[in-house]
């Protein structure tokens, strides 16, 4: 649906949390004139607040995230809807029903697999019924990881070389962390999951995101906890490589871009995550300690220690770091023709605050603003790949970001 006749662009929702308040400025500062935004959350007097704080006269709209009729009625008034509100498998579910009940479009910044795999089963059919495209991991998590295959792949159709085989992304460079939002859906997933056999089956699956496992390829064990040399990726990769936090996320979005495009990137395609370290060593301890923050949260004892000094929800670091950090991620791949091409995301600001709010703002206003250039889609609970596709990456790059490609 996505009526362009509704009275809003985009309602901000969770606009007074740590990336709410950093999104909402920079749709203020860079959103197109006229562009009709609101911003969303259960206090008014806060959101007030933070309209006064940007210099903007935006709408405010009150609603609670467990107030599903509310949520209906504010989704009602906006061609999309903008979420910072998580843990989404705790808070996130009506509002993402509420959206593919009335055809508005949605985002949010989830990294969370059980959620994404609760939002596919409950509102897939309804937004392809009602048009709605619901967009999760629209941040950090994952449009590094799946625009990133998605130019890629681009580059190798355009060149006529083949399908993508083995597909690697490897973090080189990062300064900055994850939020404390990002750390407590993890702390959330690992209690779900801690209570119920089934859901860690779910959670453990390398397709635990696809629209039809039993019609993926049989492509053998596709293990997230790798380490191994860079220059078994490609000889320009110095040192080892470690698991990458985030990659038990990243992969499944990526394979479920390929699985909805009907698995055009290639019946061979393999894909996993790594960060570059100095070492062997240094891989080896980047593998423990995320093995032991899994079991560090499933364990009281060491769950209070964790929630002491880990990032709370809705904190972040001050202006200055925020400022200074930055991710590269390069893409490599070797096609079903043997030939070698990498893709590169890289930009500026710290990945899980600056950057993000640039990611999640402007998949925003390519939704609400660029319907000409959306990918074809009856709507769905989509990837930003195959949910909005070069309309986001042209926005990104012309809000700062380095997408590119080269042939090795």
């Amino acid at each position: 649906m996505n009526d362009p006749q509704r009275e809003l662009d985009v309602i901000v929702y969770g606009a007074t949390g740590f990336v709410g308040v950093l999104t909402a400025r920079h749709l203020a500062e860079h959103a197109p004139a006229g562009t009709r935004i609101a911003l969303a959350g259960r206090s008014r007097a806060k959101l007030e607040k933070v309209a006064g704080d940007l210099g903007v006269d935006w709408p405010i709209v009150v609603a609670d995230a467990d107030d599903e009729p509310a949520l209906t009625t504010m989704a009602g008034r906006a061609r999309v809807v903008l979420t910072t509100v998580g843990p989404y498998a705790k808070y996130g579910r009506p509002l993402a029903r509420a959206c593919a009940a009335t055809g508005t479009d949605y985002v949010d910044l989830t990294g969370e697999v059980l959620f994404a795999r609760d939002s596919i089963d409950e509102n897939h059919a309804t937004a392809q019924r009602t048009g709605a495209r619901i967009v999760h991991s629209c941040g950090f998590d994952s449009i590094p990881s799946d625009i990133g295959v998605h130019v890629l792949h681009a580059a190798v159709r355009a060149d006529d070389a083949g399908e993508l085989t083995d597909t690697t992304l490897v973090v080189t460079r990062m300064r900055g962390g994850f939020s404390g939002g990002t750390i407590d859906s993890m702390r959330h997933q690992v209690d779900v999951m801690k209570k119920d056999r089934r859901l860690r089956r779910v959670g453990a699956s390398p397709y635990s995101l696809s629209p039809d496992r039993e019609a993926e390829p049989d492509l053998g064990r596709q293990p997230d906890m790798v380490t191994l040399r860079g220059s078994d990726v490609d000889a320009s990769v110095r040192g080892h490589l470690a698991p990458f936090v985030m990659a038990s996320y990243n992969t499944r979005v990526v394979r479920r871009s390929n699985a909805l495009r009907g698995w055009a990137y290639g019946p061979r395609f393999r894909y996993r995550e790594a960060m570059r370290v100095s070492g062997p060593a240094a891989a080896l301890a980047v593998k423990g300690a995320l093995n032991g923050l899994v079991i560090g949260f499933a364990l009281p004892p060491a769950r209070f220690l964790l929630d002491r000094i880990l990032p709370a929800p809705g904190t972040g670091p001050d202006e200055n770091a925020r400022r200074n950090g930055h991710f590269t991620m390069d893409i490599f791949t070797t096609t079903s023709s043997g030939a070698r091409y990498r893709a590169r995301v890289k930009a500026k600001g710290d990945p899980g605050y600056a950057a993000t709010a640039v990611m999640l703002g402007e998949s925003a206003l390519a939704l609400a603003l660029d319907r000409d250039r959306l990918p074809e889609s009856p709507g769905g609970v989509l990837t930003p790949a195959t949910g909005i596709g070069d309309a986001l990456v042209d926005r990104l790059r012309a809000a700062g970001l380095e997408i590119t490609t080269e042939r090795l």
